[in-house]
């Protein structure tokens, strides 16, 4: 996971509908953040190449859910895997997920069949999928993904393998969403928040939004002719990527030409721009930086409406997440009765994100004992659930997220075998 961070954002935003009625927002920006010159070789038709690194808009639409109910969906037949995969894009994009996770869909069977029954996991273990296969499961939804590691070989003495093979001989998909659902706008993280009430809730670790074209690239062309053997020659080094040009009416100095590409067709964009003499002299090269999108991130920060003693703060999260017992870690100077009014929370293992977030309490599920250390040292308490309680309870608010977008025919469960692995005795 990222380094925690604040989450601040810049008055300069604007909204960006997307398809389907579902909406979000994107930074736009347009202060050059800083300016350097390249020197091209002292030849004849050469002269400087001026790059700028700039935050501008970015013409890209994002997937995610609404803070409204999307309502049933009507349609008496039943739903194929790409129909309900699209709904779990829907409330939670997969680009949101971390870049190091493996999240999607994992498992696809062979044989294309109607989906009646999905199954709701935290971890995809013998159990759980003894319970899968004995209620005829179609689809599990395993927020951890059971396969995360590159697979050479699917054999029977590597549980993980084991459970993927026994998934593909029943016709069972795996699909995990994991981080996407840590991260997403009323998702894991800000479920576990809410354990404590209401409050200013705020991102640790901002998400960002993606393009494809990472770069823009400003030119002039002399005439009709040069511009359209630069575009062909400019569409050969972005096989990959559809390039996407704009052209302004001539004028006196020549045709201005505006042109978007990815990162790896920069260098032989710029290659091949530098060969044209008109383009070389008039090259301009843009950098586009990611918009942070609101909301979406990993990990949570509130300050409470009301706030409670860190005795109340213990009871109230035993209650959220259905627990007899917590670990607790006393900040340096504080007592049970002492006041918390900031909460830090990340699902799972989140000392990654908790690091160096100024707040009375943390929660996540579990830290090493030395960042324990360093949290109490600097005055925070600590509340550590073991991994997986502090994330498995979102599955029965996901449930009912879930269900009312699709039709009646499909059943929506949460695992009864689905536990975490260690117990208090």
């Amino acid at each position: 996971m990222l380094a925690g961070c604040r989450n601040l954002f810049s008055p300069a935003f604007r909204r960006l509908c997307t398809r389907r009625n579902l909406t979000s927002q994107a930074a736009v920006y347009t202060t050059n953040i800083s300016t350097s010159t390249y020197c091209a070789p002292s030849t004849p038709g050469h002269s400087f190449l001026k790059i700028q690194h700039a935050l501008l808009p970015i013409n890209s639409s994002l997937h995610f859910s609404s803070t409204h109910p999307l309502g049933h969906i009507h349609s008496p037949g039943l739903m194929e895997l790409k129909e309900v995969l699209q709904v779990m894009e829907q409330l939670a994009p997969l680009s949101l997920a971390e870049s190091w996770d493996n999240v999607g869909l994992l498992v696809e069977p062979s044989k294309s069949r109607p989906i009646k029954t999905i199954l709701l996991t935290n971890d995809l273990t013998d159990s759980v999928m003894e319970e899968a296969e004995a209620m005829s499961c179609d689809l599990i939804i395993s927020y951890h993904p059971p396969l995360f590691r590159p697979i050479k070989r699917l054999v029977q003495k590597d549980w993980k393998q084991r459970l993927a093979i026994r998934a593909v001989e029943a016709g069972i998909a795996i699909f995990s969403p994991h981080t996407s659902w840590d991260s997403v706008k009323g998702g894991v993280n800000d479920w576990l928040v809410g354990g404590l009430g209401s409050g200013q809730v705020s991102v640790l670790s901002q998400a960002l939004g993606g393009s494809s074209h990472s770069h823009k690239l400003e030119f002039m062309v002399k005439n009709t002719e040069e511009l359209n053997a630069v575009m062909e020659e400019l569409k050969a080094c972005d096989s990959g990527t559809t390039i996407q040009h704009s052209v302004d009416r001539p004028d006196s100095s020549g045709i201005h030409v505006s042109v978007t590409c990815s990162d790896s067709a920069l260098t032989p964009s710029v290659q091949t721009l530098l060969r044209h003499n008109a383009p070389s002299l008039s090259l301009n090269i843009l950098k586009f930086e990611k918009p942070p999108l609101p909301g979406h991130g990993q990990g949570r920060l509130s300050v409470l409406d009301q706030p409670v003693t860190l005795a109340t703060a213990i009871q109230k999260m035993k209650s959220h997440l259905g627990l007899s017992h917590l670990r607790l870690a006393l900040g340096r100077g504080k007592t049970l009765e002492s006041s918390v009014c900031t909460v830090a929370v990340c699902a799972g293992s989140g000392a990654s994100v908790l690091n160096g977030v100024k707040a009375d309490l943390h929660i996540t599920g579990e830290m090493s004992h030395h960042e324990v250390l360093d949290a109490s040292a600097n005055g925070t308490s600590v509340i550590l659930s073991d991994h997986s309680n502090s994330e498995r309870g979102f599955l029965t608010v996901f449930r009912e997220k879930l269900a009312v977008r699709l039709p009646d025919s499909v059943t929506v469960v949460v695992s009864k075998a689905d536990r975490d692995p260690l117990e208090v005795v």
